[in-house]
């Protein structure tokens, strides 16, 4: 029996409470370091006002539901190409477990490039926040399902604000975007994968568009394939689109990254 996505959710967010305790052992240390790490800081947000659509172009080794997704994984080489085909900013998956990711991957990723980059991991407490800023990256997950307190999900992204930090907030349906507005959200990408199913449909993604203030920056999430779906998510109101597997198993990722990133955003609201 294949695990659902909660299923799969579930055993992730176990897994990062394990790591949170490991962690919260140098919380001392991690906050000195954030709040010190003021240098070389990159504006997730201004990166993602591109007059075409901007690709957040994925790292990303594996998944849970696709397996191996890129046998030949350097996130040196992949990184570059990203940028050479424009992509306005990166997000590489830093989780070892479930995703075949790790900090150094972005690490070197973020070394090689101009644009700033995404920690796309599984953020439950703040020393997490505290060693995304640490690791140098310039924006945080928080998926709003794995965040059952809105108290939490708030001071995630109040904690988040004060290290310089941009908060992706992750939703999948109406209550979930509504959670993450009353979050104070400015970054929000809608993912149109099913969380009980793992169907994809880009119908869902075209009827929350209609709901995201045009204060807040879009992001369109998973079923992203052909430069056609971007342009379909351009066309609801999406500023961005955030690619990972399409790119993972593309002959050539620079063209299909350029492809994406011609298309004229129909402004909402």
């Amino acid at each position: 029996m294949i695990d659902t996505v909660p299923d799969i959710l579930a055993r992730i967010v176990a897994r990062k409470r394990e790591e949170v305790v490991r962690v919260t052992a140098a919380l001392g240390g991690l906050e000195r370091a954030a709040e010190e790490k003021t240098a070389g800081r990159r504006d997730f947000h201004a990166a993602l006002a591109a007059a075409g659509t901007a690709v957040i172009a994925e790292i990303k080794k594996a998944s849970p539901s696709r397996g191996l997704l890129c046998a030949d994984f350097d996130p040196v080489r992949i990184a570059r190409q990203y940028h050479a085909g424009g992509a306005a900013a990166l997000s590489v998956l830093t989780d070892r477990i479930f995703f075949g990711g790790s900090v150094d991957d972005l690490q070197r990723a973020r070394a090689v490039v101009e644009i700033p980059v995404l920690r796309k991991d599984f953020t439950i407490d703040e020393t997490q926040v505290y060693e995304t800023r640490v690791i140098g990256a310039d924006a945080v997950l928080l998926v709003v399902a794995a965040l059952g307190d809105d108290g939490l999900l708030a001071s995630l992204r109040a904690r988040a604000d004060e290290l310089g930090l941009a908060s992706l907030f992750e939703v999948h349906d109406g209550a979930e975007l509504d959670r993450a507005l009353a979050a104070g959200a400015t970054l929000v990408g809608v993912n149109a994968r099913d969380l009980g199913t793992f169907d994809e449909d880009l119908g869902v993604s075209e009827r929350l568009a209609a709901r995201i203030p045009s204060a807040v920056t879009a992001v369109a999430e998973s079923a992203i394939r052909t430069p056609d779906d971007a342009g379909r998510m351009a066309d609801a109101g999406y500023d961005a689109v955030l690619v990972g597997e399409a790119l993972a198993r593309s002959d050539d990722p620079v063209a299909l990254v350029q492809a994406m990133t011609e298309h004229q955003v129909r402004r909402r609201g």
